[in-house]
């Protein structure tokens, strides 16, 4: 079965409230009519339940950029699967590279909110990437098994099958830098070669990888077309619905 191309705008701590109901109906208005892509915008807490009024029985699905691993309790300031749910979110945003870099998240971490995310019925975008010392100091292949085995501990193969990967090689986020074509397309080739060895074959090439880094409405086309890049999680170019709309329909 061929995999579907799925792009995801990660909003990141942008947009009022204000700012993400407009947004988000731009971003109707410009994917309308759009079936063969898979279409998600990845908002703010604050704007999940207005943003998901917005794109209700629309073609654009609604996410949120983390989660925390527990049902419930005392964790100021943290959000759960069951809040996510109940506000219309159908993905998570997982082990994003700036919450790897800036706030202590890890493989383990990584794990458990993953788990609690299947077990509640949301769907994980999991990130895995490395930085530019790891890249070049010849680390790449070790960095992204590691993170993909600790991601996918103990996850069955069933599990496994609802989890989107968001490649990003963190040297190519907001850096102006992008992986050419080739490079992705080798990194994500790379990743199902670990996923078979950790499940099998078949189910490594059912997985969707999106690509992380710095696509935008000029390079789009041409990643999207490698065989082994299923789309792509969109940071600065999701921010206009038109931008946004030229990688979900590329020229």
């Amino acid at each position: 079965m061929a995999r579907r191309t799925f792009i995801a705008g990660n909003w990141k701590m942008n947009t009022t409230l204000d700012e993400a109901v407009a947004l988000a109906g731009g971003v109707v208005e410009a994917v309308k009519g759009v079936s063969d892509v898979e279409v998600a915008i990845c908002v703010p807490y604050i704007s999940l339940q207005a943003v998901s009024q917005v794109i209700k029985g629309t073609n654009v699905k609604l996410g949120a950029q983390d989660v925390h691993w527990e049902a419930s309790g005392a964790y100021t300031g943290k959000i759960s699967t069951s809040m996510l749910k109940s506000v219309g979110v159908t993905y998570v945003i997982i082990g994003h590279s700036e919450q790897r870099q800036y706030f202590g998240e890890t493989d383990e971490s990584v794990n458990k909110k993953t788990k609690a995310t299947l077990a509640t019925g949301l769907l994980p975008i999991l990130c895995i990437g490395e930085t530019l010392a790891e890249r070049e100091g010849g680390k790449m292949d070790s960095v992204l098994e590691t993170q993909l085995r600790g991601g996918y501990a103990g996850i069955s193969k069933e599990d496994a099958l609802k989890i989107t990967i968001a490649y990003e090689p963190v040297w190519a986020i907001g850096t102006g830098k992008t992986a050419t074509s080739q490079q992705a397309n080798d990194a994500h080739v790379f990743i199902r070669k670990v996923l078979a060895s950790i499940y099998d074959e078949q189910t490594a090439q059912a997985i969707v990888i999106q690509y992380g880094g710095s696509m935008k409405p000029d390079n789009a086309k041409e990643l999207l077309a490698q065989p082994d890049v299923d789309g792509g999680l969109i940071g600065g170019a999701a921010l206009k619905a038109d931008s946004f709309k030229g990688i979900v329909i590329p020229n």
